[in-house]
């Protein structure tokens, strides 16, 4: 029986264009492909895992897989990271979040004024690195809150640390979370504070998300609620809004995500581990970074490479992604792209192929499985498969 499975959620590392991709403006994205084609991309421990044996992979192989691996789709009306990871857990969003091109209604930034005390500047998709930017100054001299979002289910609040405090802004986020339900009830409302001074403003480590509650019990109930452990690293939490977690560690990047993994393999406990890296989407996909996401994904590699022997007999290992953001498109935004999944354990079959999945949730069908309690419905469990005999 496994007795602690550690879930690594590589933050918008998708591995090639779901069929409908072209619903959502993505018909070529593949962020993967991207790093490839950038001739810098050097993985040999994820190659090992078997990342490029995987379903429509066109790249050499060098090895055999040291366990089992396939790739996903995506079931979820959606390519964001709420709708991701809700059904890695497996629950599926059937009807997409709402989102705002052409910026959100007077009425929701009246009331988030008025509760606020802060007017409110921009208010329409844009990119959070030039917003802070082009209303920075504005927003410094006179004091209104910059309010962007993007082709994603988000309320995005950018302010000054100088000028609003970080907790303040934290308010300002929940105030806005409070107001933003119903159909207006946007995946996440999300902080990035930001630092500097014209035009050198930069936006710094203490984003928070603030997400809707899941509708449904996801994994990380099931798993609660039969005593397991439910660790939660980096934003899982704020992702699934704290429910079904019974221990969260914020992080600021991937490297600190890492440090915090190897540490928690040092600890006891029985149950899961869930881990989101978030730099190679906020750091690189968006800003249309090949070479960063290029030498992120590199850098995790060698940390994979010192994880890897800290793993028990019991342990299982599991890599994965919750969407596309292919960095060398025009567009700044997600991409609608199957996701990679790599599981790897000493009780785990070598060079075991899983195709491609239907959904997610397998991940949290298998992963129920091996913890050995009620898996979530409607999906397919690899457990089976992948295990090896007694």
């Amino acid at each position: 029986m496994t007795k602690r499975v550690f879930l690594i959620v590589l933050d918008s590392c998708g591995v090639g264009e779901l069929p409908d991709a072209s619903k959502y403006g993505d018909a070529g994205s593949n962020t993967l492909k991207a790093c490839y084609d950038s001739g810098k991309l050097s993985v040999p421990n994820l190659e090992k895992l078997g990342l490029f044996h995987l379903d429509g992979m066109d790249y050499p192989a060098h090895s055999i897989p040291m366990g089992a691996y396939g790739r996903l789709a995506e079931r979820s009306a959606g390519k964001d990271t709420t709708t991701g990871h809700w059904e890695i857990a497996g629950f599926v969003s059937e009807t997409p979040m709402p989102t705002y091109p052409e910026g959100f209604p007077a009425e929701i930034l009246t009331e988030f004024s008025r509760r606020t005390g802060r007017g409110v500047l921009c208010n329409k998709p844009y990119s959070g690195t030039q917003v802070i930017l082009d209303y920075g100054q504005e927003h410094l001299s006179g004091g209104d809150l910059i309010v962007y979002t993007s082709a994603d289910s988000v309320f995005q609040i950018a302010a000054h640390e100088e000028l609003v405090p970080v907790e303040t802004l934290y308010e300002y986020c929940q105030i806005a979370r409070d107001i933003l339900r119903g159909e207006h009830g946007v995946g996440r409302v999300i902080a990035r504070p930001f630092v500097g001074e014209y035009p050198n403003f930069v936006r710094t480590a203490n984003r928070r998300d603030f997400s809707l509650v899941p509708p449904a019990d996801t994994l990380l109930d099931i798993l609660q609620k039969q005593g397991l452990d439910t660790i939660a690293v980096g934003k899982i939490s704020d992702i699934f809004a704290g429910k079904g977690i019974s221990r969260k560690l914020l992080t600021h990047s991937n490297d600190e995500g890492m440090e915090i993994t190897k540490q928690l393999l040092q600890e006891d406990f029985h149950g899961l581990c869930f881990v989101n890296l978030v730099d190679f989407d906020s750091k690189y996909g968006h800003r249309n970074d090949v070479l960063g996401y290029t030498e992120a994904l590199n850098r995790f590699d060698e940390q994979l490479g010192e994880l890897l022997p800290l793993l028990r007999e019991d342990d299982v290992l599991i890599v994965t992604a919750d969407h596309g953001c292919d960095p060398s498109t025009p567009s700044t935004d997600h991409s609608r792209e199957y996701i990679p999944l790599l599981v790897y354990g000493k009780g785990i079959k070598e060079n075991t192929a899983l195709g491609t999945g239907t959904s997610f949730g397998n991940i949290a069908a298998t992963v129920a499985e091996l913890l050995g309690v009620d898996a979530p419905k409607g999906f397919c469990s690899y457990a089976d498969m992948i295990r090896k005999e007694a």
